[in-house]
C-alpha cells in the first residue's frame, strides 16, 4: 500500500527545509508549502499555503541553534506551526525531530534541578503533537517515559555500521570505543550491529571519565585496543573535547587508526576541534543539523569528514507508518 498523496504530506520550517525536502522525497509525499513572515520585535507569523483540514501531516524541525535561528526560537516556532495547524484542521501532527534538544537534561541530579526534556515533551504535547519521532536521543528510556503520546525512536548506528564495513577491508581488526562509561550501551549496540554484518570478532572498550562543576577529567581507557582499528562512538559532538580524549587515549594505547563517529553535531566548535585533532583519521556524522561546518573543498581536513544524509532513515520510516509495515527493520540493519 503508498501512501495517498492526497492525505498525507510533509510540512518543513525554512530553518529545515533542507531535510523536509529529502524526507517527502523519499517517503514519496509532497511537501506543503508554509507562508513565513517575520515582523519587528522578533515576532513571526505562520501559514500553510494549502488547505490542511482532515489531512495527515509529517511536521519536520531540527532543534539545533544557527545564528538566526538559536534553539528557543525553533522551538517555539515549532509550537506555533502544530497550533497553527491544529486550529487549520489538520487529521493529524507528527513531528519529525532529528535533533531533540534540552535531552540531556533528563533528570535531576542536584536539587532543584529542572527535567528540560519532560518540559519540552510537555510543550509539543500542548501544541497538538500527536506522535513524536526522534533520531539517538541521548537517553532513549528516557526519552520514551518523557512523553504520554507515541513516540519513535531511530538510530542511525545501522548506517554507520554500513558504513564503516563498506569502508573496512575484511582482514581489519576493529574495536568500538565508547568515550564514556554513559555509553558503553550504545557501543555493545553499534559491535553487535558489526559483529552480526561481517561476522567479525568485534572488540569493546570505553574511556574512563570524570565531570566535577564543570570540570572533566580522566582518560584511563579500558579495554585492548594495541593494533586495532578504533571507532569513537557517541551519540553527540558539543564541544568535541571528550571524543579528542578519548581518540588521544585510543593512540596512547596503541590504535592503529582512529575514527569517530557521532549522530548530532550541533555546535561548529564542536566538529572544528575533531577536525583540528590529528590523531583523529575521519570523522562521520550525520546532516540532522543541517551543514554544522563550512571547509573549503580543497582544506585537507574536508577530506576526512563524511557526513551521511538521514532523509532516507526518516522519509522511509513515513512511509512504512503509512502502509502499516513495521519501522523495526530500520533498527536492524541498513539498507533494508
Amino acid at each position: 500500500m503508498s501512501p495517498n498523496p492526497l492525505s498525507a504530506a510533509v510540512i518543513g520550517l525554512s530553518e529545515s527545509q533542507p531535510l523536509a525536502q529529502a524526507i517527502a522525497q523519499h517517503a514519496g509525499l509532497p511537501l506543503l508549502p508554509i507562508e513565513e513572515r517575520a515582523f519587528e520585535g522578533g515576532e513571526f507569523k505562520l501559514r500553510p499555503l494549502e488547505s490542511v483540514r482532515g489531512r495527515t501531516l509529517f511536521v519536520v524541525q531540527s532543534l539545533a541553534a544557527t545564528e538566526d535561528a538559536p534553539t528557543p526560537l525553533r522551538l517555539l516556532r515549532l509550537l506555533f506551526l502544530l497550533q497553527g495547524l491544529r486550529d487549520a484542521g489538520a487529521g493529524s501532527r507528527t513531528v519529525l525531530l532529528p535533533y531533540f534538544a534540552f535531552a540531556r537534561k533528563d533528570r535531576r541530579t542536584q536539587l532543584r534541578d529542572p527535567v528540560s526534556a519532560r518540559y519540552v515533551a510537555e510543550l509539543l504535547e500542548t501544541a497538538g503533537c500527536g506522535c513524536l519521532i526522534g533520531l539517538d536521543v541521548h537517553n532513549p528510556a528516557a526519552f520514551d517515559n518523557a512523553f504520554r503520546i507515541p513516540t519513535i525512536h531511530l538510530s542511525a548506528l545501522p548506517m554507520l555500521a554500513e558504513h564503516f564495513l563498506l569502508q573496512s577491508p575484511a582482514d581489519t581488526a576493529l574495536t568500538v570505543v565508547s568515550p564514556d562509561v554513559g555509553g558503553i550501551k550504545r557501543a555493545q549496540i553499534f559491535r553487535e550491529l558489526l559483529t552480526a554484518r561481517s561476522a567479525r570478532d568485534v572488540g569493546l572498550a570505553f574511556v574512563e571519565k570524570r565531570r566535577a562543576r564543570g570540570v572533566v577529567s580522566g582518560g584511563v581507557l579500558a579495554g585492548e585496543i594495541g593494533g586495532q582499528t578504533a571507532i569513537v562512538l557517541d551519540d553527540l559532538c558539543a564541544t568535541g573535547g571528550t571524543l579528542v580524549r578519548a581518540a588521544a587515549s585510543c593512540l596512547e594505547q596503541g590504535a592503529t587508526a582512529i575514527h569517530v563517529a557521532v549522530t548530532h553535531a550541533p555546535l561548529s566548535t564542536g566538529l572544528s576541534s575533531l577536525a583540528a585533532a590529528k590523531c583523529i583519521t575521519s570523522i562521520t556524522l550525520t546532516d540532522s543539523v543541517g551543514a554544522a561546518l563550512s571547509i573549503p573543498p580543497d582544506d585537507s581536513r574536508a577530506q576526512r569528514i563524511v557526513t551521511l544524509p538521514i532523509g532516507v532513515l526518516f522519509g522511509q520510516t513515513v512511509r512504512r507508518m503509512l502502509s502499516g509495515e513495521p519501522v523495526s527493520p530500520l533498527l536492524e540493519r541498513w539498507p533494508v
